[in-house]
C-alpha cells in the first residue's frame, strides 16, 4: 500500500505541474494515466461502478471543478485562470490500493477559494492527528468537524460522502464520516488503513448528482474543496501512506509520532 501511495503522490505532483490555463481535465487525466503506466500500476477508479448498478467510471481520475464536489468526470472544457480543481486518484500495486485527493488552483485563486482549500486541508490533517491506537473511528470525524467549525465563515461539511477503510479493495469498512461525536464506531487497531477525506463547501452542503450519475455538485452553486490521504496506525505511530515523506513533516508540526513499519 505504501508503494501504491507513492504512485498516487507522484500523479498528484505531475498533474499539478501540468495544470495551467487552457488545459482540459481530460488532458490532466492522461498525465495521471501516464504515471500509472510508468509505474506498472493499475487504476482504482477506471471502470469502477460496473456491476454495482452504475455506469463504469470512464477515467483514472475524478476531476471536480469549482462547484463540483466529488466524482467529476474529466472532459474537454479548457480550464480558466482562477478555477478551483479537486483531483481524486487511486492506484493499485500488487492488488493493494492507495487513494488520495488534492485541491489546487489554475493560476492564482481568489482569497475565498484559497481559504476554502486551506480550511479543508487543515481539517484533513486534524483528522489524521486524531487517529490513535485504542481510539475510535469517530475521534477522526469529530476532529475534522471541529477544525472546520472553528472558522468564522459557516463552511458546509458533506455528510452523505465519507472516508473509508482501504486495502485489497478501494472501499472497505469502516466508513469515516467527517462530522460527529468522538468515541464511537470501530476501535482503531494496529495496521488499520483508512482513507480520510473531508469535502467542504463555501456555502450549503446540500448536494445533487448530475445526469451522468457520477458528478456531485453543490445545490446552491457554491464552490467545494476535497482533500484526502490514506493512513495507517502502527504500534510506533502514524504513517501517511500517500504523502511523499510518509507525513513525517506535518505529523511533527502537529505533535504526532511518525511511525512507519518501513519506508
Amino acid at each position: 500500500m505504501r508503494r501504491a501511495g507513492l504512485v498516487v503522490a507522484e500523479a498528484h505532483e505531475a498533474v499539478r505541474a501540468a495544470a495551467v490555463p487552457g488545459v482540459t481535465t481530460k488532458e490532466l487525466d492522461a498525465v495521471a494515466a501516464d504515471v500509472l503506466a510508468r509505474n506498472g500500476a493499475g487504476s482504482s477508479f477506471l471502470h469502477y461502478g460496473a456491476g454495482f448498478g452504475m455506469p463504469p467510471f470512464p477515467a483514472v481520475t475524478c476531476m471536480s471543478v469549482n462547484n463540483e464536489i466529488v466524482h467529476g468526470i474529466p472532459n474537454d472544457r479548457p480550464l480558466s485562470e482562477g478555477d478551483l480543481v479537486s483531483m481524486d486518484f487511486g492506484a493499485i500495486v500488487d492488488g493493494w490500493h492507495g487513494d488520495a485527493a488534492i485541491t489546487f488552483g489554475i493560476g492564482a485563486l481568489s482569497a475565498e477559494r484559497q481559504a476554502l482549500s486551506d480550511v479543508t486541508r487543515e481539517s484533513l490533517w486534524a483528522g489524521v492527528a486524531a487517529a490513535r491506537l485504542g481510539g475510535r473511528v469517530t475521534d477522526i470525524s469529530a476532529a475534522v468537524e471541529a477544525s472546520v467549525r472553528r472558522h468564522a465563515h459557516p463552511y458546509g461539511i458533506l455528510e452523505d460522502y465519507t472516508g473509508h477503510g482501504i486495502g485489497s479493495a478501494m472501499h472497505q469498512t469502516p466508513d469515516v464520516p467527517n462530522y460527529g461525536r468522538a468515541g464511537r464506531g470501530p476501535k482503531i487497531v494496529p495496521g488499520l488503513c483508512l482513507a480520510i477525506e473531508p469535502m467542504v463547501t463555501y456555502g450549503s452542503p446540500d448536494a445533487v448528482t448530475l445526469d451522468d450519475e457520477w458528478t456531485v455538485v453543490t445545490r446552491d452553486g457554491s464552490d467545494a474543496a476535497h482533500w484526502e490521504h490514506t493512513i495507517t496506525v502502527t504500534k510506533t505511530g502514524l504513517w501517511v501512506l500517500t504523502a511523499p515523506d510518509g507525513g513525517e513533516e506535518m505529523l511533527g508540526r502537529l505533535g504526532c509520532k511518525f511511525g512507519p513499519l518501513s519506508d
